[in-house]
């Protein structure tokens, strides 16, 4: 079975990321195909500096070379090194309806905490965030992905990359495989700082 997972550069890997991914890619990987990638055009979401992206995805993909290099099931790519998955994001967005974006819970949480301040309901929405689950959907289609190990909160995204995935086999012929999610249940793991890692 194939399997993806990735991770958004957008601090240093913590013992929270070895609980909640690291560790579940090392078990997947015994009996699967894993394809594990830094999610590096993600993180531009978070509104990270160029300088801080590119130190924080070096060290990650240091991190992720030690934990994985002699396992030939996990194959480590950066996302940006992909430009496949931009082009078909392009093409998707043919497939996907406004409506389904309208319903990712990035959007509406801004949109409800903008409605609730009275203010226009995209202020500081970007085309990035709304556009997000229809570039992750990319990530996963494009390589046949099967399983998608998420939390609880991430269900969503492979229920959207489904969507789309649908919507263009209907339209065109059946060329995506539509992935399943693998829900990972994890207690948060808290930080010194009393937030979640």
């Amino acid at each position: 079975m194939r399997v993806l997972t990735g991770i958004k550069p957008t601090g240093e890997l913590h013992l929270g990321n070895y609980i909640g991914a690291i560790k579940q890619i090392i078990e997947l990987s015994k009996e699967n195909e894993v394809f594990l990638f830094i999610a590096d055009y993600h993180a531009l979401n978070n509104g990270i500096l160029p300088e801080e992206l590119q130190n924080n995805t070096r060290h990650i993909l240091a991190a992720l070379n030690s934990f994985f290099s002699d396992n030939n099931q996990v194959k480590i790519y950066l996302q940006s090194q992909i430009p496949e998955i931009f082009e078909l994001a392009i093409i998707l967005t043919n497939c996907t309806a406004k409506g389904l974006l309208n319903r990712a819970h990035a959007y509406k949480s801004i949109v409800d905490q903008n409605n609730s301040y009275k203010k226009d309901i995209d202020f500081n929405v970007n085309i990035g965030l709304y556009n997000y689950p229809l570039l992750m959907a990319s990530d996963i289609l494009l390589f046949n992905t099967q399983v998608v190990p998420v939390g609880v909160d991430q269900k969503q995204h492979i229920e959207i990359a489904r969507d789309i995935a649908s919507t263009f086999n209907n339209r065109y012929e059946d060329i995506f495989i539509l992935p399943k999610a693998l829900i990972v249940e994890n207690k948060p793991v808290i930080g010194l700082d009393g937030r979640k890692m």
